[in-house]
This record gives structure tokens, C-alpha cells and sequence, in this order.
């Protein structure tokens, strides 16, 4: 066990964040913290993190349990220093032996004393064992996995805007390695494929981690629990986001049934009470079904939950059936060539997605699609067509002195009040949050306002960039429902691979300053790569292969010797190898059965330790952990033999490929 919360109560102010609330983490958990915008999730961080104290109940925490903390805060952070030198202050500790190790060796120069070089000896001793020497290699591997350049990495901190600022200190914070890695919206900051190094870093990582997202796909593919802050309660529930969706729908309904099943048995007695209360033979058992209902612990009704308000976009005009052609497209900023001699055309329908790795030029790319972003080549508008421009930038045109009801009624295309507090509601302004005056907003506040504006204006080709930033879970999928009604076309970039699952039926990519389209939606897309990736791989192997044959061909041509008779372009095969390379293979596949037992079984384990019924029963909680020990042992050693068979069976298919 690494951290348990026994009946925590917290008060912030006169709210309260959570009630009676129970969780235990323990190694190797990846848990998904969710729950609607407001609902306390990163203050619940900040309670496990120490910084606040609760009012009720108890933190237990395991003996030098590390914790690390990623959130926003942190970019109140200043450096000069190089983003690698910022990295390496994760190993604290080795960092301030190299600089003692620096003194020492200048301190030599002019004193050779027995004691300086024993000194010496030991702390370069204590630095090997600190592994110091691959400190500066862990850092740039991070780093660069995080997205930035060989080049970039010396470069200095204060250099980078906020949200690459965001992945050093994520990068920093990994490479502590802490026991429990809490991490609140780790992705808003990272593009595609540092989302990707990120989540199979994590799926290898040590420790626990706690995860705050409104990134779904990044949840279905990190998490193995879900905790959920709800009417200031911990709800828990094995499994992935998928998985969280299906179970609480179902328990949702069985929660419904039992409280229809007690309503009807409460209206029974109430009608036997109401019959014979005044009756004197019936009174004594009246009276005494009154008192079993008095004592009867009443079951809930389900709460619907907020409200599922459509939102619904018009289209003013019918545009043509090409919207917008680009032809013989260059864009350079200095020597950076972000588009060269490209071009792509936009047709009526087309719901297209933008993405790739940051620094790719796609946000340029909308700019240039939206004409406000000077270009060599021609931007060839269609008929008809009426755009809308969602971007960051676009915030600067909100009227700051306006309430933020007003500022929609000034673009609202007639509609009604009750419509627009509808619409806002949708994009987390409630009640008199309506009458706030722009002024006051903070910046993800006044980016909703800027998207509800986008989608009142009636236009039939929207262009929008990360629109589902500083959203909720229920207001993507609100955005995504409306979406997929919407009858006009739109060009988006987006981080949120569920979002862009969702809403697309085109993707596009910048690869080598052109513009490469894929016609389908991003599952298809991500397949499409898959076996492309496949392709190529089977085609170096293949070449290597022949190259290999075709150089012991002409060795033994010299030596008047003949070559071995090649198998469908590779050597000839070695009969053991393949046989035992056979029996490893089914060694492998029982092991992988084996592990996928002991998996179950240890997230069964893991379930029943995070039931308030088991841990509140020490008998019960005492044995869950002796079997989690043993099958946590038991999965050790057959992950051992895992990696063992894993790597016989690499060195055979190398040799197979090498005959």
C-alpha cells in the first residue's frame, strides 16, 4: 500500500470538496480522477500532495513515499539555465556530487594531498553509483520524446513560451521518478506524437500514477481504474474510461430498479398503515410497520445527472460545391519552410482534420485556408461560402465591457435569450455566470465564449483550432454530437484523438511541406499507418536480406566457390533454429496466458481492496493483501520468463533471417 485516504472530509470554505471519501493506491495502479469541471478533482490532488488539511478522517502514507505533482502552477518557474540543464535537476542528488567533483578537480591543480584524492575517489564512487553518467542521456532522452529538438536542448528555459515551458517540467518530474506521479492535464500541452511517447512511457512506469484528463482516448489507453468525484463522493470502478461508461450505466440501473422495487414495497405499507391505523384489532401492527419504515434505509433515487442540452448549428447559405482551392502553395518564415509547392481543394461536406506534431505548420495552414496568412501561390475561394475563424487569437476581439450574454446576443442570429443561456450552459456557464463581464474572465473562460460565438454564426465552413481545449468530458461530446449534424464543412486541429475520431471523415497531414490527404476517419487513417509501417519494415528486411545474399554470392564467386541456394530472397533456413524457434513460440503463448490470468486476477484483487467493505474488515483486508503480495511475486517471475522466451525468440528470428 503507497497512500490510503480513510474517510476524508475536506471544506473548502463554506463547500464542501469531498465527504467520508475512501481510496487506496498501490503499486502499479493507473488511475483516471474524473468528474465535471468545478467538482474539486485537482484540489482532491492538492489534498493528497499535502497542501491542504482536512477536516476529517486520515492520509495514511507508506515510509519515504515520493510524490510528484504535475499542474499548472509549476510555470511560475524561472531559469536561465539550457531545458537539459533544467531536466538533470531531477537527479538532485548526483547533480550536486558533479559540482563538488568540478571543485575537487580545480582544487588539485594546486594541491595533490592524499586526502583531496581520496576525496575525490569516494565521491566519484558516490556519482557511478548515483548513475550520474547517464544522467544527461536520460534527461535528452525525455526530452526529445517530449518533442524537442537535439538542437533545442540547449537552449535556454526563459526562451519557450508556456506550453513548451509545460513539457520541461513534465520531462523533469518523470525523471524523478516519484512512488505516486499525479498528473493533471498532462496532454493539453503535448501534440500527437509526444501524447504517444508519453503513454507508453507511462504503461512501463514504476510507480503509481494519478491522472486528470478530459482526453478519453488517453484515459482508454493509460488507465486500469477509474475514480469518480460525484456529489462530493469517490466512486470506483475497475477498468479503463470504456469500461467506467458501461459499469455505471449498470449500476445506474440497478441503483433505479431497487429504488422502484422499494418505492412500490414503501407505498404498500403506507396504504396498509392508512387502512387499519384506526382500527383497534390493526393498530398495534400498524403502528409497527410505521416504525419498520422509519427505520428503513432509504435507497436513492438516480440522479439524470446535468442536463442533455443539443447544441444545434443553421447555415444561412447553400455554398458551392467547392469551397476553397489551393494551388501551387509556399509559406516560409526565414529559412523555415513550413509549405512548398503544395496544394488541396475543400469540396462541400468535407469534415477534415488537421493534425501532426506541433511546429508542422498547421495552425499557419488554417490561417492561410482562412486567407489571413500571406502565401506564394493561389488561394482560390468558392460560392457562397460564409466562414467562421475559431482560434486563440480570436479572443482579442471579444468586446471586454460586455456581459457575456451580451457579447452572443451581439453575433446571435436572432436568437432567443433561453438559446443562448442554453448554448453557454453547454460550455460550463451557468445560472448568473451569464452576466460576467468579459473583463474578468481568465483565459480558458474567455476561449468558451469565443467558441460559443463561432458556432452562432451561422456560417457553413468553420475553421477551428483545438476547440475542445478548456472544455469538459460532457461539453466535447456535446461539441461532437453537434458536429455530426452540423450540414456545413469545417477544417479542424486537434490534440484529442477521441474528438478527431469522432467528427472527422478526412485527415490531413503537412509531411515535407506538402499537404498529404487521407480519405477516411482516423481509426481507418491510424490502420492505414499501421500496415504502411508493416510494408516498409518487410520491405528493409527484404533488402537487407537480398543484400546480404547478393554480397555471399560474389564472396564465394571470388573464392570459385558456390553460394548458398537463397530462400525466396533470404539464406537458406536452419532446421533447428525453426524448430526450436517453434517450441519457444509456444512456450511464449502459454506464458502470455498465464500473465493474462495473473493480470485478472490481480485487478480483481485490486477492485476488492478498494471496496470500502473489505479494508473496513481488517480480517478480510489482510488476507486480500497476502494473496496481492503472492501474485504480485508470481507475477514477477513469470515476467521474467516473459522477457527470457521474448528474447530467445528475437535472437532465433534474427538467425532465421540471417541464414
Amino acid at each position: 500500500m503507497l497512500l490510503a485516504l480513510q474517510d476524508v472530509t475536506f471544506e473548502f470554505g463554506a463547500r464542501t470538496i469531498v465527504q467520508d471519501a475512501s481510496w487506496h493506491i498501490v503499486p502499479g495502479d493507473r488511475v483516471g480522477l474524473i468528474g465535471m469541471n468545478g467538482t474539486g478533482k485537482s484540489t482532491l490532488l492538492r489534498i493528497i500532495n499535502g497542501e491542504y488539511s482536512i477536516s476529517g478522517g486520515s492520509i495514511n502514507k507508506a515510509k519515504n513515499l515520493s510524490l510528484g505533482f504535475f499542474n499548472q502552477d509549476l510555470l511560475s518557474f524561472e531559469s536561465d539555465d539550457s531545458i537539459l540543464e533544467v531536466g538533470m535537476t531531477a537527479f538532485e542528488e548526483a547533480v550536486k556530487v558533479e559540482k563538488e567533483l568540478e571543485r575537487l578537480v580545480a582544487e588539485m591543480e594546486h594541491n595533490e594531498s592524499e586526502a583531496l584524492l581520496n576525496d575525490y575517489s569516494d565521491k566519484l564512487h558516490l556519482f557511478e553509483t548515483l548513475d550520474g553518467y547517464n544522467m544527461r542521456n536520460k534527461a535528452a532522452a525525455v526530452l526529445e520524446g517530449l518533442g524537442f529538438s537535439t538542437a533545442a536542448l540547449e537552449r535556454p528555459y526563459s526562451t519557450f513560451s508556456g506550453g513548451w515551458r509545460m513539457r520541461v517540467l513534465l520531462a523533469r518530474l518523470i525523471l524523478q521518478q516519484p512512488d505516486v506521479l499525479m498528473l493533471d492535464e498532462p496532454t493539453n500541452h503535448l501534440d500527437l506524437p509526444s501524447i504517444e511517447w508519453l503513454e507508453r512511457y507511462l504503461q512501463n512506469y514504476g510507480g503509481a500514477v494519478i491522472i486528470v484528463s478530459h482526453d478519453r482516448y488517453f484515459l482508454d489507453k493509460m488507465v486500469n481504474k477509474v475514480v469518480e468525484l460525484y456529489q462530493q463522493e469517490l466512486h470506483h470502478y475497475a477498468g479503463n474510461y470504456s469500461d467506467y461508461e458501461v459499469e455505471k450505466d449498470m449500476r445506474r440501473e440497478l441503483q433505479q430498479r431497487a429504488y422502484e422495487n422499494q418505492q412500490d414495497y414503501i407505498r404498500q405499507q403506507e396504504k396498509f398503515i392508512e387502512r387499519f391505523k384506526a382500527k383497534a384489532s390493526k393498530a398495534a401492527q400498524a403502528q409497527s410497520v410505521m416504525k419498520r419504515l422509519d427505520k428503513l434505509d432509504r435507497i436513492e433515487q438516480v440522479d439524470s445527472g446535468p442536463s442533455k442540452i443539443r447544441i444545434n448549428f443553421s447555415v444561412d447559405k447553400q455554398p458551392g460545391k467547392i469551397l476553397l482551392t489551393l494551388s501551387d502553395v509556399s509559406k516560409s518564415f526565414g529559412d523555415i519552410k513550413v509549405l512548398e509547392n503544395t496544394g488541396a481543394e475543400i469540396n462541400r461536406g468535407d469534415k477534415i482534420a488537421l493534425i501532426g506534431a506541433n511546429g508542422k505548420g498547421k495552425s499557419t495552414l488554417l490561417r492561410i485556408i482562412a486567407g489571413t496568412e500571406p502565401i506564394t501561390g493561389n488561394r482560390i475561394p468558392g460560392h457562397n461560402v460564409i466562414s467562421s475563424f475559431y482560434a486563440q487569437h480570436q479572443l482579442e476581439s471579444l468586446n471586454l465591457d460586455d456581459e457575456i450574454l451580451e457579447e452572443l446576443k451581439s453575433s446571435g442570429g436572432g436568437r432567443t435569450e433561453m438559446e443562448l443561456r442554453s448554448l453557454l450552459g453547454c460550455f460550463l456557464f451557468n445560472g448568473d455566470d451569464v452576466f460576467k463581464k468579459i473583463r474578468i474572465l481568465s483565459g480558458g473562460e474567455k476561449a468558451r465564449v469565443a467558441l460559443a460565438k463561432t458556432i452562432i454564426s451561422q456560417a457553413n465552413f468553420m475553421l477551428l483550432d483545438e476547440p475542445t481545449n478548456h472544455l469538459d468530458m460532457l461539453s466535447v461530446q456535446m461539441l461532437i454530437d453537434a458536429l455530426d449534424k452540423y450540414e456545413g464543412s469545417f477544417v479542424l486541429v486537434s490534440h484529442d484523438r477521441y474528438f478527431v475520431s469522432q467528427t472527422a471523415n478526412k485527415i490531413w497531414e503537412i509531411v515535407d511541406g506538402e499537404i498529404k490527404e487521407f480519405k477516411g476517419t482516423y481509426a481507418e487513417w491510424e490502420e492505414h499507418k499501421r500496415r504502411q509501417a508493416l510494408r516498409e519494415a518487410q520491405a528493409n528486411q527484404q533488402a537487407a536480406a537480398e543484400k546480404k545474399a547478393a554480397a555471399a554470392a560474389a564472396e564465394a564467386q571470388k573464392k570459385n566457390t558456390p553460394a548458398p541456394a537463397p530462400v525466396k530472397g533470404a539464406g537458406a533456413i536452419d532446421k533447428d533454429a525453426q524448430k526450436e524457434l517453434q517450441k519457444q513460440q509456444k512456450q511464449f503463448s502459454q506464458i502470455e496466458s498465464q500473465l493474462s490470468s495473473l493480470n485478472g486476477r490481480k485487478q480483481k484483487l485490486e477492485a476488492e481492496m478498494g471496496e470500502p467493505a473489505t479494508y473496513s474488515d481488517q480480517g478480510k483486508f489482510k488476507q486480500c493483501e497476502q494473496e496481492y503480495a503472492q501474485v504480485g511475486k508470481e507475477l514477477e517471475r513469470v515476467n521474467q520468463q516473459y522477457e527470457k522466451v521474448f528474447d530467445a525468440i528475437m535472437e532465433l528470428e534474427a538467425k532465421l533471417g540471417k541464414a
